[in-house]
């Protein structure tokens, strides 16, 4: 059995740039278990390390997300051959399948997450300067505590993959600008609701709102499709 910091200097050789806290977040995830001792120190089995090994090599050379992962590793569990990676350029999904793969992934780091600072830079594997340029756009917020929810973890993942393509934060701006006008719309619609007295008629106001929210980004999602395909 391994501590962190002996799983980290383990990986260290393969994955560089892994971190304790990246380690962590993973954990958090669900997607190593390990156990802990009466103290409370994490252990480490060969089992774990070779699963946390995997996880980052799916991440680094497919870019798969960690809900895809999940179900990589699920397969393995039963004895399964794990879901055919990604091929060609030319397999891989559109827009509006990238949409759905996306709110999929958000609904599921929103699910109980809070990060720390350094936490949610390991997740996004970006830098404090970064980070500090995310916040002065309004791209990326912390909470009233200074930690960081699952949407923000996931709003800041996607600002960094973007920013692989070239795309800057102030490039980002009427994208941020679009968004606040459909929570606006979302709102107009909900928030009725929201002031009922009735607790039914409230949670059926957030379910509205999620559902709006998941029409609206499919429904940007199509548009570029469309748009895309009217190009030369």
């Amino acid at each position: 059995m391994l501590s962190i910091g002996a799983v980290l200097a383990f990986l260290h050789d393969d994955f560089p740039e892994v971190t304790i806290s990246k380690i962590r977040f993973l954990e958090a995830e669900g997607l190593v278990e390990p156990r802990r001792t009466p103290s409370g120190y994490r252990k480490f089995s060969p089992a774990d390390v070779e699963r946390l090994a995997y996880v980052l090599r799916m991440q680094r050379d497919h870019y798969l997300p960690l809900r895809v992962i999940r179900e990589h590793l699920d397969a393995i569990e039963r004895g399964e051959s794990p879901p055919a990676l990604p091929g060609s350029a030319d397999a891989r999904p559109g827009p509006l399948e990238e949409a759905d793969r996306e709110l999929t992934a958000s609904a599921e780091a929103a699910t109980g997450v809070r990060l720390g600072r350094a936490e949610l830079l390991a997740a996004a594997e970006a830098g404090e300067a970064e980070l500090v340029e995310w916040e002065s756009y309004g791209l990326v917020a912390s909470g009233p505590d200074g930690g960081y929810d699952g949407e923000a973890l996931q709003v800041a993942r996607l600002v960094a993959e973007l920013g692989r393509y070239g795309l800057e934060p102030r490039h980002l701006r009427a994208m941020k600008a679009a968004a606040d006008r459909e929570i606006a719309l979302v709102d107009q619609v909900v928030a009725p609701l929201r002031r009922h007295r009735n607790p039914q008629t409230r949670a059926h106001a957030e379910a509205t709102a999620r559902e709006l929210a998941t029409l609206s980004v499919r429904l940007h999602a199509a548009m570029v499709q469309a748009g895309l395909k009217t190009r030369p």
